[in-house]
Parts: C-alpha cells; sequence; structure tokens
C-alpha cells in the first residue's frame, strides 16, 4: 500500500490521540493544515487499503468495567464456526488464530467481572469447549506507535 503525505501526517499525528471534542475530524484537519473532507476521505482510503483497523478511543479497562484474555483449544474442522460465534459477541474483540494446541485467543469485556464470567461459561456451554481464562495480573504499557516520517 502507498501512503501518502496526508496518510503520513495525519497517522504521525493522531495514532496516540484523537481530539475529544464535538468535531474531532474537523479539529484534525484543522491541525493538518487540509480539509475535514479529506480527512475522512483519507481514513477511507486507508481502511480499504489495509493501513488502518480501527478508529476509537482504548479505555483504561479496569476504570470501565472487567476484561480477560481468553485461549480456546478449537479442533481445526471447528475453527471457522467457533470463530464466527465468538466474534458474534460484542463484548468480544481482539481475536486471533494463534499455532498452539490453545489456538483461538480473544479479549472478553464486560460491565463487570461477573458479566465476563457470564459469557465465559455461555461460550463453554455453545462450544462444548473450556475458556482457559487468562486475566491480566499487573499491566506493562508499551508505545505500539509506529512513526512513519517522511517518504522516501
Amino acid at each position: 500500500m502507498q501512503i501518502d503525505n496526508l496518510s503520513r501526517r495525519l497517522i504521525d499525528r493522531f495514532q496516540h490521540g484523537m481530539p475529544l471534542c464535538a468535531e474531532p475530524y474537523r479539529a484534525m484537519a484543522e491541525a493538518l493544515d487540509c480539509s475535514e473532507a479529506e480527512v475522512l476521505a483519507c481514513l477511507e482510503a486507508l481502511e480499504h487499503g489495509g493501513g488502518l483497523s480501527r478508529v476509537g478511543p482504548v479505555f483504561e479497562h479496569s476504570r470501565a468495567g472487567a476484561s480477560t484474555l481468553v485461549a480456546l483449544a478449537v479442533p481445526e474442522a471447528r475453527l471457522e464456526s467457533v470463530a464466527a460465534l465468538i466474534n458474534s459477541y460484542p463484548e468480544v474483540n481482539h481475536n486471533y488464530l494463534r499455532e498452539h494446541r490453545y489456538n483461538l485467543w480473544f479479549v472478553v469485556t464486560g460491565p463487570d467481572l461477573a458479566h465476563v464470567e457470564a459469557l465465559l461459561a455461555r461460550i463453554e456451554a455453545e462450544t462444548g469447549l473450556t475458556p482457559l481464562d487468562l486475566p491480566m495480573r499487573a499491566a506493562y504499557r508499551i508505545d505500539l506507535g509506529f512513526p512513519i516520517g517522511e517518504a522516501p
């Protein structure tokens, strides 16, 4: 995917935080000295080109409810159907296929621990597979940003 100058500037400036205001795309445009329509078109092009997965907040889960990392050991023949079921729950995000006996990994979030535990029980009942619950013990913050910089 070819990244143009506006995309580079947008990614470098806003991958670690969007303006918290009523019109964030307009504020982004002002910071980038372009139009709001250009910002929206840029984000759409990045999404369609596979360079953008989401635009949205990242919440400190312990302040917004409860979450846990979950792993399932899914027989290969059932992977697609189990993944589709897991993906149908709005509480699930970050669903990944891994090369391991526990091959399907995802994050479950909810308003409280009881909600998360109830969803894990439901997943077990609906799949017949026992979720491996891997709650976070300590948070280690890392910077997952990647500066794009000037075009080569």
